[in-house]
């Protein structure tokens, strides 16, 4: 599978609707060698259900909340398709709870899949990385939803604050980070009255889909997003 064309790891590829699925399919249309990482266990407990889905050009099965998880990922995809050069991390947990009803385990859970494996992830990356100084990308799904969503939204917000630290810390390595927040995404969640009600709340008249957010990440991995590091970005039709 090794070629000339650039690596891209791509995190939480699981199911064809979903926002990760759509990123992987095009950066391998841009160009790439993408490799994926799923977890099956987490669609099959959620209300959606599984929904396999296989894109780009090497998948693993890895459960994030596992700290050792980070390093065995980049072992696997440096054996098979050779070092990525750009990071995108579309993985997530979210199960909602406000601030009365999230039990500890939960909470704990979100911080470890949304925040630490994250900065694990991207640390990984950092250390490994030898491609040509402004290469190296880092991309990071994010969002401001946190009210009855608390453990989800908290966990996305210490996540903003990495991004901001990995764009100054990683800057001389030739690594740029930045996030995407891209609203409200229609991957199979979304009921008919809940879809509505976000319909009429968003300027442009539709919802978000996957390919939406996909485009941007596929910018900001490419060579004309060299310039663009630490910023988080909204991409959402105007909705917020």
């Amino acid at each position: 599978m090794r070629s000339e064309r650039p690596v891209a790891l791509v995190t939480g590829v699981g199911r064809r609707a979903g926002i990760g699925a759509a990123i992987a399919e095009r950066l391998s249309a841009d160009g790439w060698l993408v490799a994926c990482t799923h977890w099956q266990a987490y669609d099959a407990r959620m209300p959606w259900g599984p929904d396999p889905v296989q894109v780009g050009d090497f998948s693993v099965e890895a459960d994030l909340a596992d700290p050792s998880a980070a390093a065995w990922v980049f072992d696997r995809v440096a054996a098979s398709l050779g070092e990525a050069t750009a990071l995108v991390l579309a993985h997530c947990e979210s199960v909602d709870s406000g601030f009365l009803d999230t039990s500890l385990e939960s909470f704990d859970r979100h911080f470890a899949v949304n925040t630490r494996a994250n900065w694990l992830l991207m640390r990984e990356f950092a250390m490994r990385f030898a491609g040509p100084h402004g290469a190296g990308r880092i991309v990071a799904l994010t969002s401001d939803a946190v009210v009855h969503n608390v453990p989800y939204g908290a966990s996305k917000g210490a996540l903003d604050r990495l991004i901001v630290a990995a764009a100054t810390e990683l800057g001389p390595r030739g690594i740029t980070a930045n996030a995407v927040n891209p609203g409200p995404t229609d991957t199979g969640w979304i009921d008919g009255p809940l879809s509505t009600t976000l319909r009429t709340r968003t300027p442009l008249g539709r919802l978000g889909t996957p390919l939406d957010c996909a485009n941007l990440v596929s910018f900001l991995c490419g060579p004309d997003g060299a310039w663009v590091t630490g910023q988080l970005l909204t991409s959402n039709g105007g909705f917020s």
